[in-house]
């Protein structure tokens, strides 16, 4: 009989191959592809990790402040320098990748479940779309950020406000996509079919409506995550955002701004890693787009 310990050999180094296969051919074989993507997806992974294991990354407490190490640049002792509290900027840069991700995740999926509800509902029922497009044109008249920043009015400070703010300034957009899409499926041959032979309109949506949105709808999701954590630092940093006692890249920009001259690194730090996500979400929603468009596939 082959004992446990051996399986468990065996089994782990049928993983190993596999990681292996994966590293040495199908990565350099997607990288050649969609390089883009790839450069996209590994800096989005490298900043999940970091998200995930910001108390392990972080030197010291985010909050502690210490006045006789304030505006210390950046050294072997403090990565990122001081700010003018004596508070360690990386390790609040760090934490701030938390709040970043968390915001994008999570309007991106909020927006594209509600938006994706609705747009199923007004692009196949006429009299609904008559009056739920005509809200929706009319959020979409009010620039977002605006839109945002006067939700937040209504409300205080915080992630949750944020992402409700965000969200509902998102979900026109992603109305209007799957809306659109819905228009044109809906007069195809088969789903003609499926609605002359009695098919409930929900059997309908689900069978032959959802699968064929799905990839646009996918790469439209990485683009409101994007949008929604540029969205999110500008509210912080216009004081309208999270908290301050929260560590988000916006907050560390905007207690920095009238010490930018005499201490650029305070902004500059929390400014790339910024500027690094949202271009890794961007590059991976442009992969997507590429791998799941066929027209695009068959001429690369």
């Amino acid at each position: 009989m082959i004992n446990n310990s051996t399986m468990s050999r065996v089994d782990w180094s049928a993983q190993i191959s596999k990681v292996r296969l994966f590293l040495t051919v199908q990565l350099p074989a997607l990288y050649k592809r969609y390089p883009f993507a790839v450069i996209g997806a590994a800096t989005l992974l490298l900043m999940l990790f970091i998200a995930i294991f910001a108390p392990l990354l972080a030197t010291v407490d985010p909050q502690a402040v210490a006045p006789l190490n304030r505006l210390k640049p950046p050294s072997w002792e403090y990565w990122f320098g001081t700010d003018a509290l004596g508070r360690d900027v990386y390790s609040r840069v760090m934490y701030g990748t938390r709040v970043s991700l968390t915001v994008g995740i999570s309007v991106a999926v909020l927006s594209t479940v509600i938006g994706l509800a609705i747009g199923l509902i007004t692009g196949f029922v006429r009299w609904v779309d008559a009056i739920v497009m005509r809200i929706m044109d009319g959020l979409m008249s009010i620039p977002s950020i605006l839109l945002a920043i006067a939700l937040m009015a209504l409300t205080k400070a915080s992630i949750e406000n944020v992402i409700i703010a965000i969200t509902i300034a998102e979900v026109p957009r992603v109305v209007r996509l799957v809306r659109s899409l819905v228009l044109g499926l809906r007069e195809q041959p088969y789903v003609e079919a499926a609605a002359a032979s009695g098919t409930p309109l929900l059997k309908t949506l689900l069978r032959h409506i959802l699968p064929n949105i799905a990839a646009p709808l996918l790469v439209q999701a990485t683009y409101i995550c994007a949008s929604a954590m540029i969205t999110e630092a500008i509210l912080s940093f216009i004081g309208a955002g999270t908290p301050p006692n929260i560590p988000s890249w916006g907050n560390i920009m905007a207690e920095s701004r009238s010490l930018f001259q005499i201490a650029g690194y305070l902004i500059l730090f929390p400014s790339i890693f910024l500027s690094a996500t949202v271009l890794a979400v961007n590059y991976l929603g442009d992969g997507l787009r590429d791998a799941l468009d066929p027209r695009l596939s068959r001429r690369m």
